[in-house]
């Protein structure tokens, strides 16, 4: 089953009035590139946390937020009262010998921005609170990996509709090649007729054979038709094939090249024009696979 590299997961964990949240978003991206934020107090998790997201995730611009809410009444912070009644004082002081009538609007801003008036006072985590948070990252990251499943299939029934479509025009090419043949070879002798010379008809068709050889694309198309079905195998029986599924598509546009410059027909020409059009689309679809 593949997966696509686009994905969301959210989980909650409610610890000793705690709720422990973790938010996981990913998007494409050759390399696994993990932005993690986390609160100070958890600080020591973040190895942790980022070697499970690597272990899961594997692939791709992935962005993890932990926070933290509680239900009760309590502030990390604290002001130092002393300390501020002390600049209050302070103030007064040099705004009474300045002459300036004392403004309590704006000179309480201003003392709370004074050193240390605010304190803050850091707590240890717990280890039930750890454990709380590692759970509510795991929680995450099975629904971004089930939301990468459910978006994987979506991918792979398009890649695999579009590969469809290009077999489709490769059997639609059949036809035209012998009108194209003769099509050559009628060219050839209305060229020599023009000339009004003698030619000797023996040497003049191993000439337009090996000349025609050049033109042949059967080889493009059976080659083609191998890649569609290699693609096929790989999308449907391999795990985080994206990288592979991308080096196919490669060498299908390859084929479809060769065979758009050997072509040398109308009706040939638009076919090839089309397959590019869904192969593009398709490598365009198959950087999203993980």
């Amino acid at each position: 089953m593949q997966r696509s590299m686009t994905g969301f997961g959210k989980s909650e964990v409610v610890v000793n009035g705690k709720t422990f949240t973790a938010e996981i978003r990913s998007l494409n991206s050759k390399q696994l590139d993990l932005g993690l934020k986390c609160p100070a107090a958890y600080r020591e998790l973040e190895n942790d946390i980022r070697s499970l997201v690597s272990k899961r995730v594997v692939r791709g611009k992935v962005d993890m937020m932990i926070s933290v809410a509680t239900n009760e009444v309590a502030t990390p912070s604290r002001i130092d009262k002393p300390l501020f009644a002390a600049y209050i004082k302070q103030m007064n002081e040099a705004l009474a010998y300045a002459g300036i009538e004392v403004d309590y609007e704006a000179v309480i801003p201003s003392v709370m921005k004074m050193p240390n008036v605010i304190q803050t006072d850091v707590v240890d985590a717990s280890d039930e609170e750890k454990t709380a948070i590692m759970k509510a990252v795991e929680g995450a990251i099975e629904k971004l990996d089930a939301f990468r499943k459910q978006e994987g299939d979506i991918l792979i029934a398009d890649l695999l509709r579009r590969v469809d479509l290009i077999e489709q025009m490769r059997n639609e090419i059949i036809p035209f090649e012998a009108q194209r043949v003769e099509a050559v070879r009628q060219r050839i002798r209305e060229g020599i007729e023009k000339l009004g010379v003698e030619v000797d008809n023996n040497r003049l068709e191993q000439e337009m054979i090996f000349y025609i050889e050049k033109l042949d694309i059967t080889e493009e198309k059976v080659r083609l038709e191998n890649h569609c079905k290699y693609f096929r195998e790989v999308a449907m029986g391999e795990e985080q094939a994206g990288r592979k599924l991308g080096f196919i598509a490669q060498e299908m546009g390859r084929e479809i090249n060769t065979t758009g410059s050997k072509a040398n027909q109308h009706d040939i020409q638009k076919l090839v024009v089309k397959m590019k059009d869904e192969l593009e689309k398709i490598k365009e679809q198959v950087l999203n696979i993980l």
